[in-house]
């Protein structure tokens, strides 16, 4: 008899949990059918596909946005960054490898090549350096001679301090020598971590002395020169930030720990355009030469409605974006687009502040409503 009850017992408790089972399902069921009938054009996009992919909405921001001036920058090296290494003697130079080249990474202290002077009967920098090492030794020997003959009064002070003063002098000489110059002439090395940007010289060359032997840069610090209409000079007092877009991606110039340095007060005298200059530190890999996208952007206390750019779609010229109903369920809605920073974009019309907007993931739901996948059970395992 118990172990009828417990039968029945269980199986009442299955059939309980088997109905509610059902029930959520045609509830859920009801509120997708309701979804659907209210808006037939809704997009259905499940929990498993977002899942798949980096997607994410967000509600609209209401903030200052300024005025936008779209250009191109030219990439160059920051003054304060580079360096022309300059002959120090006249001579032949001679590398001191065969993988010296331009665009070479190198590090400080490392000898690049020597300037000799051998057989050259003028301003030969070896004789000079072993003239003043040789001097150097000289003075030192009597210098402290001297110091032990004054102290018995063999010679005078006067004496002595002549020849402190010839052995100060001769190793000055010898020590500015020896920091540039051995044997072979001057060591033409690296002051610092870096890349040979430009390479004056060749293996054999002579060169005079004060000639340019090479260009040296860290790659650290960047300039961007960018060119602006003169319509806009009345906005460039206003200028406070940019962003900068690459191939690659896009960057706030905050990002970059950059600044607006300056911007000219007269046209080029080349293209009659306004030049602006911006500072960068080169953390994604700017090229010196080349040319990047720069949105310069002006201080604004007028509010207005942004999104993120990654959230507009573009067809036929027209925008829009997404805008969830529900978890699973979305909205295709065309808005009306202002100015945009490349990273943010104005919204003029189309959206409310309460909306919320696919700002990742949007092509991906662009694909699910091409596909016309409006099945109401899409993206669902029951």
């Amino acid at each position: 008899m118990k172990k009828i009850f417990f039968v029945m017992a269980v199986y009442s408790l299955t059939f309980i949990a088997c109905h509610h089972k059902e029930q959520a399902h045609e509830g859920h069921e009801h509120a997708e059918a309701e979804e659907t009938s209210a808006n037939p054009e809704a997009i259905r996009f499940g929990k498993e596909q977002q899942e798949k992919i980096a997607f994410s909405v967000e509600h609209p921001v209401v903030e200052p946005f300024g005025q936008v001036i779209r250009t191109t920058a030219l990439i160059q090296s920051s003054q304060t960054d580079e360096t022309v290494v300059p002959a120090r003697t006249s001579g032949i130079v001679l590398f001191s490898g065969n993988n010296i080249t331009e665009g070479q990474s190198v590090h400080a202290g490392r000898q690049l090549f020597a300037i000799s002077g051998d057989g050259m009967a003028v301003n030969n920098a070896n004789v000079r350096f072993v003239e003043a090492k040789n001097n150097y030794r000289q003075t030192e020997a009597a210098y402290k001679r001297a110091g032990e003959l004054v102290k018995t009064k063999i010679i005078s002070e006067k004496d002595f301090l002549q020849a402190q003063t010839d052995y100060e002098t001769a190793k000055a000489v010898y020590d500015n020598l020896y920091k540039n110059f051995n044997s072979k002439g001057q060591a033409v090395t690296v002051a610092f971590d870096g890349y040979i940007k430009q390479l004056f010289v060749e293996n054999g060359q002579y060169v005079e002395e004060g000639q340019a032997l090479l260009s040296l840069s860290k790659n650290k610090s960047l300039i961007l020169k960018a060119d602006v209409s003169p319509k806009y000079a009345g906005l460039l007092h206003l200028l406070s930030s940019a962003t900068i877009r690459t191939t690659a991606a896009t960057y706030h110039l905050e990002e970059l720990n950059g600044k607006i340095l300056s911007y000219g007060k007269s046209l080029n005298g080349d293209n009659y355009m306004i030049p602006v200059s911006l500072q960068i530190d080169n953390k994604a890999g700017f090229l010196p030469g080349g040319f990047v996208e720069v949105c310069l952007k002006t201080r604004s206390e007028n509010p207005v409605m942004t999104i993120p750019a990654a959230a507009l779609t573009e067809e036929q010229a027209l925008f829009f974006v997404y805008v969830q109903l529900s978890p699973e369920s979305f909205e295709k809605r065309e808005v009306r687009i202002g100015v945009t920073d490349g990273i943010r974009t104005e919204i003029l019309s189309g959206l409310d502040k309460t909306d919320k907007v696919v700002t990742k993931g949007a092509v991906s739901v662009k694909l699910a409503q091409a596909s016309g996948a409006l099945n109401p059970h899409a993206g669902h395992v029951h």
